[in-house]
């Protein structure tokens, strides 16, 4: 079992980081939340959540890397709940930083959990009743950090690397660009990472 990957951040998007340790390149799922922490630095440590999945055609083995232990608990906790999978979990860790969602657990506000793509009534629910009690020894608090970037027209570098992201999430391509470039319409600023995070929010 591996417990974290420590090692020169090779590659990075707003979905997917790579990191070179003893010669390999070990590609990890990532949310928003630690995109943001890790974002231009050179060396990082990120917390592993092995993922196998059987029963297919082919086995799926995946890596999910979180910058905290934390984010990785929390994320833990989520896949628990019946409804919710690994996807839909980092989907929620991406649109709501984590402190705040386990505040929106704890306090059983399920509908800030329901404006996330993929989480109904229902499983907003389910996690508030499987998790409230649980989510207290985590200690998780803070704000997920944020960066701005200058411009005076839509960055296609940010809308490129935005819309890569959400696809990766499973949203189509062409639906992820119209909201993608509606949102740099009304702040050309904004960083890749908060782009992504608003889309969630938005698009269909």
């Amino acid at each position: 079992m591996i417990e974290y990957i420590k090692g020169e951040l090779a590659e990075l998007t707003p979905a997917l980081a790579v990191v070179e340790a003893a010669g390999v390149g070990y590609a990890l799922n990532i949310s928003l939340q630690t995109f943001s922490v890790i974002q231009g630095k050179k060396d990082v440590k990120l917390y592993v959540h092995e993922s196998l999945v059987t029963g297919g055609r082919d086995d799926s083995y995946s890596f999910y890397g979180f910058a905290t232990k934390q984010e990785r608990e929390l994320y833990r906790l989520l896949i628990t709940v019946s409804g919710v999978g690994s996807n839909s979990a980092r989907m929620m860790l991406s649109a709501i930083a984590p402190g705040e969602l386990s505040q929106y657990i704890a306090s059983g506000n399920d509908r800030v959990l329901t404006s996330v793509k993929g989480i109904g009534a229902k499983t907003a629910q389910r996690i508030i009743v499987d998790l409230k009690d649980k989510i207290g020894s985590l200690g998780i608090s803070g704000e997920a950090p944020t960066a701005m970037s200058g411009g005076v027209m839509i960055n296609h570098e940010v809308k490129d690397e935005a819309v890569g992201a959400l696809t990766m999430l499973g949203f189509a391509p062409a639906a992820s660009a119209k909201v993608v470039t509606a949102i740099l319409q009304e702040d050309n600023s904004l960083p890749v990472g908060q782009v992504v995070k608003l889309a969630l929010k938005q698009i269909k």
